[in-house]
């Protein structure tokens, strides 16, 4: 692992502070995955740093604002969603300026989500 890289254990990511983010965008709006999901979202990962699974922190992008692809992206971390049956755990960045309650946020990340035991909590 290179040493400028972060690797946050899975029970130090309940303890989550609110945050300001730089996300690569990797699965923009409108990519199909390997088992047929459509992502209705911008998802990408937090560079350098290291979630359970041993790669780069995946994020759901959350914004009204945002309705076609983008490469990157900007913003606060609002939530962690825990996968209570899985190694690692998503986290949810929106623009500074918008909010998202836990059911916004469970509406919009559905289309994955609902292959997992998952929790969210706002930060």
């Amino acid at each position: 692992m290179d040493s400028h890289k972060q690797s946050i254990p899975k029970t130090q990511l309940s303890k989550a502070k609110k945050q300001t983010l730089e996300v690569t965008i990797d699965r923009p709006i409108g990519y199909t995955d390997k088992f047929g999901n459509v992502y209705p979202l911008n998802y990408g990962f937090v560079e350098g740093v290291i979630g359970g699974d041993g790669e780069e922190q995946d994020v759901y992008v959350l914004s009204r604002e945002i309705s076609e692809p983008i490469d990157t992206f900007q913003g606060d971390l609002i939530a962690v969603i825990t996968r209570n049956d899985d190694v690692e755990d998503k986290w949810v960045v929106a623009p500074p300026n918008e909010n998202f309650s836990i059911e916004e946020i469970s509406e919009k990340v559905h289309f994955i989500e609902q292959y997992f035991d998952s929790e969210i909590r706002l930060i």
